[in-house]
């Protein structure tokens, strides 16, 4: 018998890793400093990406992917930061640019990021993945996308660990594939066997799982901004640049 489905619905993201970053009073540094460094832990990949289609070789984008985060856990480019409607993914662009345009900072990086692991790259999977980007697309057209998916991907790791936790990872391994795409005829019904359950209940239970990851998908961009009322029109932009 099919398990029911006990996602938590209408979850409220209200304190987020930007906002904290950019609270000038009253968080502790520390604590300002541990949302920035997992926000960045986060989403260098399309950072990496956007250095590799400026037309930088792998180990050049991955020196300076590092000697950007070196310089931006060292609190240099905070200040001055606009504390509403600030976006994460808009701030990282900008600082990017600025840095890529000093040629002294990029000899810096060539010089010294090899040996300076700031946080962990997988260097071989961001090269794996930067090759599947179409060719012609323009650095903020790659860094975009890879952002998207960044975001999908954490949300779809994050509802595989709430169904691992709660005993229904084959029930999960049998529906995520309805994620991304209708079911055809007869589909509902083969894992409606395999689950031990009617393709009705298998319809709905699709239904939740759908629901659970936009809110997953939400709570992962609410983390990047600091004003909650940009959450839709942010939500709308990325799935705007999945569609190409």
């Amino acid at each position: 018998m099919v398990e029911q489905s006990s996602f938590p619905v209408g979850a409220q993201f209200t304190t987020t890793h930007w906002t904290v970053v950019l609270a000038a009073k009253g968080v502790p540094a520390e604590r300002q400093a541990a949302a920035l460094e997992q926000l960045c832990r986060t989403y260098w990949h399309p950072l990496y990406s956007y250095i590799r289609r400026r037309g930088n070789g792998p180990e050049d984008a991955q020196d300076l992917t590092q000697e950007f985060f070196a310089r931006l856990l060292e609190k240099q480019w905070l200040e001055g930061v606009e504390k509403n409607g600030s976006r994460f993914r808009s701030f990282l662009l900008t600082a990017l640019n600025g840095f890529l345009a000093n040629q002294h900072d990029r000899a810096q990086a060539a010089k010294r990021g090899g040996g300076q692991q700031v946080i962990s790259l997988d260097a071989a999977e961001a090269e794996r993945c930067y090759l599947l980007e179409p060719a012609a697309s323009a650095p903020e057209q790659v860094f975009d996308r890879r952002w998207a998916l960044t975001v999908l991907d954490r949300a779809f790791t994050r509802m595989k660990e709430e169904t691992t936790a709660t005993g229904r990872t084959r029930q999960f391994e049998a529906l995520n594939p309805f994620l991304s795409h209708e079911p055809e005829a007869g589909e509902y019904a083969a894992v409606a066997k395999e689950l031990q359950a009617s393709a009705g209940a298998v319809g709905v239970l699709v239904h939740r799982l759908r629901a659970r990851y936009r809110e997953l998908v939400r709570a992962e961009i609410a983390e990047t901004l600091a004003d909650p009322s940009q959450l839709d029109a942010e939500m709308a932009d990325l799935f705007s640049v999945l569609r190409g």
